[in-house]
């Protein structure tokens, strides 16, 4: 069969590469989580003895943990999904690993210098990969997800801004804003797929009813919503509008979370986690808008933690082990050891928010929030690490 007449399947099927990179999720799952348990580490040592990080230790670790973890994970999922969306080839082979070394290279500079030569290796990735969304979604005449690509753009933007920011006569902080605020529209959008969907598919098997809700009318609304209120929160974080409407979005995702009737799926973690997951994003919201409106009762930094280690480390090890065990050809089913890394992610984050509120000291509680949460990302690299470089199970 010649190049031209095989089609996207033959041409996958016929890869004989590394299995590590014959799909976009294998590398940067396990690259992300390595990432992740790494970075910790690295952030509190600089907390602690103020070494080890070239440059400003926090605006690093914020940084790092958005557009190095974060758009790792994004990269994955993105990579993996779009071709089966489209029904186009993936990436795979030495197109990955380029796309991972540029990756690397992110990493590398963002760790070791600052200025613009460091802006534009950090940046170039998550660049190119817009440019892949784009192209891959436009050829493959897949119209209903462009607003994935357009998310995609806008968090490449946002980490452009965060550079730029520096040197310009911007706002303190608006490029995290931003690309933290891409982040909520991703989880919102997506999440709010995947969530009802898988829950209905599981319910179907298990003879349950009513159904979860699916995507409709209602979460158009609170997607446009959310939109605005995080628009609002980017522009002027410090304004009670920014605060109510973040107070108000967080109770129309509550609603959708209802909706999909997540308590009744607690029998099968694999799927319970995502409704678990949603509702940090839920708590987020609600700690955000409060943190503007009543700061003295939550503080900024404390609702960014339950967004970040919260809503973002629970819902992108959820996507992370569902999307590892299917793709890899196991059983869609959550061991003892996939349970212990949602359990230890989870409190990992409970720690890091509830900590401020004990009269425990402020270091140990940092301490012992980071070494949960890394271990849950440890123990995801330990258990899925064999599977994402060994060859789909057949």
């Amino acid at each position: 069969m010649t190049n031209a007449a095989m089609t996207a399947g033959d041409r996958r099927r016929a890869y004989t590469g590394p299995a590590f990179l014959s799909h976009g999720f294998r590398p940067f799952f396990f690259l992300g989580s390595c990432f992740a348990a790494l970075a910790i580490p690295l952030w509190l040592a600089a907390f602690a003895y103020g070494y080890g990080i070239a440059g400003d230790a926090m605006r690093w670790h914020a940084h790092e943990m958005l557009f190095g973890y974060l758009a790792a994970i994004v990269a994955g999922f993105l990579m993996t999904a779009i071709p089966n969306w489209t029904g186009r080839l993936p990436v795979m082979g030495t197109p990955l690993f380029l796309f991972v070394l540029v990756w690397i290279a992110g990493r590398i500079a963002m760790f070791i210098g600052d200025g613009g030569f460091v802006a534009a290796i950090d940046s170039a990735f998550l660049v190119l990969l817009a440019g892949f969304a784009w192209r891959e979604v436009l050829r493959g005449k897949n119209w209903r997800n462009l607003p994935v690509c357009l998310f995609v753009s806008l968090f490449a933007i946002a980490n452009i801004l965060s550079h730029v920011e520096q040197h310009a006569s911007l706002p303190t902080g608006i490029g995290e804003r931003f690309g933290l605020g891409v982040a909520v529209m991703l989880m919102s959008l997506i999440g709010g797929r995947i969530i009802p969907s898988f829950t209905i598919n599981w319910m179907k098997r298990r003879g349950k009813r009513p159904l979860a809700s699916p995507f409709g009318p209602f979460d158009k609304a609170a997607l446009l919503a959310t939109g605005l209120a995080t628009t609002a929160w980017i522009a002027a974080p410090d304004t009670a509008l920014a605060g109510y409407a973040l107070l108000a979005v967080g109770g129309l995702h509550l609603v959708r979370l209802v909706r999909w009737r997540g308590w009744t799926t607690f029998v099968e973690p694999l799927v319970a986690i995502l409704h678990i997951a949603y509702a940090w994003l839920v708590a987020a919201f609600l700690a955000m808008g409060t943190s503007v409106v009543r700061p003295d009762l939550v503080t900024p930094s404390l609702a960014l933690h339950v967004l970040t280690a919260g809503a973002i480390g629970q819902l992108t090890m959820a996507v992370m082990t569902r999307a590892s065990l299917g793709h890899c050809g196991r059983a869609l089913e959550a061991g003892v050891g996939t349970v212990t890394i949602y359990a230890l992610i989870f409190l990992g984050a409970a720690f890091r928010v509830a900590g401020p509120f004990t009269p425990l000291d402020y270091a140990l509680v940092m301490s012992l929030s980071g070494a949960l949460w890394i271990s849950g990302f440890l123990l995801f690299a330990i258990l899925y690490g064999p599977m994402l470089f060994t060859p789909r199970r057949s």
